[in-house]
C-alpha cells in the first residue's frame, strides 16, 4: 500500500487549549482584584468596573451584528478587556467616560484592525492611554481609602519622595493607599500571577523580566533597595506587567524575545518615571513594547532542530 507524506501547516503540536479557557483563566485570576477594589474603595468600584464590562460586550455584539460578522463575545474576550479597563480607572470615574473607553477598546483598537489576533496593541491599554490623554483630571482624580494615613491623602506613593518613604511595606501590600482600582493591592495581583501561572495561562518571563530590570534600574539610580521596593509596587507596574504586557497577540512567543521585551518595558518605565514629565509611565512602556514585538520575535527566534551553521570558506584555497 502506497503511503503519503502529508505536509500541514503549523502549528504541529497541539493541545485542548482553547481562547475560551485562556480568557476563562484570566478572568478567575482578576477576581482578587475586583474583591480588593471593593474593600477598599467602596461598591461604587463594582460599577465601574460593571459598567466598562458591559459596555466591551456590548460594543463588541453591535459591531458584529452591523457589519454581520461572527459575533466572538462567547470567547469572553471582551469580558476581559472590559474589566481589565475598568481596573484601570478610578473609582470616581464618571459612567460615560469609562463608555468611552470601551469604545476605543473595542471598536477601535480591537475590531477595526480584523478582531481578536490582529490589534496592534492591548485593547485596554489604549483605552487608558486616551482616557488618560483625554481625561487627565478624571483619570488622577483618586479617591482616598477612609483607612489609610492623612499624611498621603489624594496622593500616590509615586508622586514624591517623600510620600515613598511614608507609605509602610504592609500598605503597599494590601492596597491602602491612593491609586487606580486594580493597581494598589499588592496581595491581589500576586495572587491572580500565582494562579495563572499554576494554570499555564502565562509563563513568568515576561512579569519577572519587567518588574526585576524596573527594580534593578530603580535602585542602582535612588541608591535604595527599598525605595525601589516601593516604586516597583505602585502604580499600574505589576497590574500591567501580569494582565497586560503578558496579551498573547502582542507579546513575543520566543523565551529571548520575552527576555528583551520585558527589559525593554521595565527600562521605558523607568526612564519616564525619573526623567519624563509624569509620575506613572508603565502604559506608555507596554504600549512601546507592543509595537516593538515583530523585532523582538525577530532577534529572539529559535534556530531549528539540528541546524549548523555554514562552513567559512579558508581564504587562499585552489580556486
Amino acid at each position: 500500500m502506497e503511503e503519503r507524506l502529508l505536509v500541514t501547516a503549523s502549528p504541529h503540536i497541539r493541545d485542548n487549549s482553547t481562547t475560551r479557557g485562556l480568557m476563562g483563566n484570566v478572568l478567575i485570576a482578576m477576581i482578587p482584584c475586583v474583591v480588593a477594589s471593593a474593600l477598599i474603595f467602596g461598591a461604587r468600584a463594582l460599577l465601574v468596573v460593571g459598567v466598562t464590562t458591559a459596555a466591551c460586550v456590548g460594543f463588541e455584539y453591535l459591531y458584529c451584528l452591523l457589519l454581520k460578522k461572527e459575533n466572538p463575545v462567547g470567547d469572553l474576550s471582551a469580558c476581559v478587556t472590559g474589566i481589565i479597563l475598568g481596573l484601570n480607572m478610578p473609582v470616581g470615574m464618571p459612567l460615560w467616560i469609562a463608555v468611552v473607553g470601551a469604545f476605543v477598546a473595542i471598536v477601535i483598537t480591537k475590531q477595526l484592525f480584523g478582531g481578536l489576533g490582529f490589534n496592534f496593541a492591548n485593547p485596554a491599554l489604549v483605552g487608558r492611554i486616551v482616557l488618560f490623554l483625554g481625561f487627565t483630571g478624571r483619570m488622577t482624580a483618586y479617591v482616598y481609602p477612609d483607612m489609610a494615613v492623612d499624611a498621603l491623602a489624594s496622593a500616590t506613593p509615586l508622586t514624591s519622595t517623600v510620600n515613598r518613604y511614608n507609605v509602610s511595606f504592609l500598605d503597599m501590600l494590601l492596597g491602602i493607599h491612593g491609586g487606580m482600582l486594580g493597581e494598589t493591592c499588592v496581595l491581589a495581583i500576586l495572587l491572580g500571577f500565582a494562579y495563572l501561572v499554576a494554570t499555564k495561562t502565562i509563563e513568568i518571563t515576561i512579569p519577572a523580566a519587567i518588574v526585576g530590570s524596573c527594580w534593578l534600574f530603580t535602585a542602582l539610580y535612588v541608591q535604595d533597595p527599598y525605595i525601589a521596593l516601593i516604586e516597583c509596587m505602585s502604580g499600574g507596574l505589576l497590574f500591567g506587567a501580569v494582565f497586560m504586557a503578558t496579551d498573547y497577540v502582542t507579546s513575543p512567543f520566543t523565551t529571548k524575545g520575552k527576555l528583551f521585551y520585558g527589559v525593554f518595558i521595565g527600562l521605558v518605565t523607568f526612564l519616564i518615571r525619573h526623567f519624563g514629565s509624569m509620575n506613572e509611565g508603565m502604559s506608555y512602556a507596554i504600549l512601546l513594547g507592543n509595537l516593538m514585538t515583530p523585532w523582538f520575535n525577530a532577534w529572539g527566534h529559535q534556530v531549528a532542530l539540528g541546524f549548523r551553521k555554514p562552513a567559512k570558506a579558508k581564504k587562499g584555497g585552489a580556486a
